[in-house]
């Protein structure tokens, strides 16, 4: 079956965005740090467009490349809308999932479809992969994924940066103990890529 995997930028203190992120500053103010590391040289060198993404390095390269085989995208309503939709086309033509708490009247652009439930969601999202993994975007789709038991892996890229504020990717979770297993470390120029899987709920609370 498909994974979701959440793939972030993160800086060392947990934010994934400096304050006042929005439509117009999508990474907040000083956000932007966390994407030094990259270059944008797709065919529209668009800095909100994934898909002209590429890391100065070769591992930062691998982990970007890693997640542009992804057979589908997940995402929060928010930072879809943020960042223009994608202009309706995250990466390759993927079916793009959009999880909302209501859906628009008006509909996405492209080959997104919004739903309400994120169970639901998430089994739209596996499904329309075609048995690669599901691309997850979002803290606050992150989170919600994370409490429904459907989020499976975080590959998350810490940045040697402190941003003091904005908004931090774990921020509102419940007390409950979640569990992880660190399935790869990889060693960048600067940073460092961390790969985990979400252990089953029953398998944390039998171990503790």
């Amino acid at each position: 079956m498909a994974k979701i995997v959440l793939y972030m930028f993160m800086s060392l203190d947990g934010f994934i965005a400096g304050p006042d992120d929005g439509p117009e500053q999508g990474l907040g103010v000083g956000g932007e740090r966390l994407h030094d590391f990259l270059t944008f040289d797709g065919p529209d060198d668009d800095p909100d467009h994934p898909s002209s993404a590429r890391s100065h390095d070769e591992v930062g390269a691998a982990v970007m490349a890693e997640a542009m085989t992804t057979g589908a995208v997940l995402t929060g309503r928010r930072t879809f809308e943020f960042a223009g939709q994608w202009g309706g086309d995250h990466h390759d033509g993927v079916p793009i999932v959009v999880l909302t708490r209501s859906a628009p009247a008006e509909p996405p652009l492209g080959h997104a479809r919004y739903v309400t439930d994120v169970r639901e969601a998430a089994a739209q999202a596996r499904a329309a992969a075609g048995g690669r993994d599901v691309l997850l975007h979002g803290a606050e789709a992150a989170r919600a994924c994370l409490r429904a038991g459907v989020l499976d892996e975080m590959a998350l890229s810490v940045v040697p940066v402190l941003l003091g504020a904005g908004r931090r990717l774990f921020d509102d979770m419940p007390p409950e103990l979640v569990e992880l297993e660190l399935v790869r470390a990889l060693d960048g120029p600067g940073m460092v890529h961390l790969r985990y899987r979400v252990l089953p709920a029953s398998a944390s609370a039998g171990e503790s």
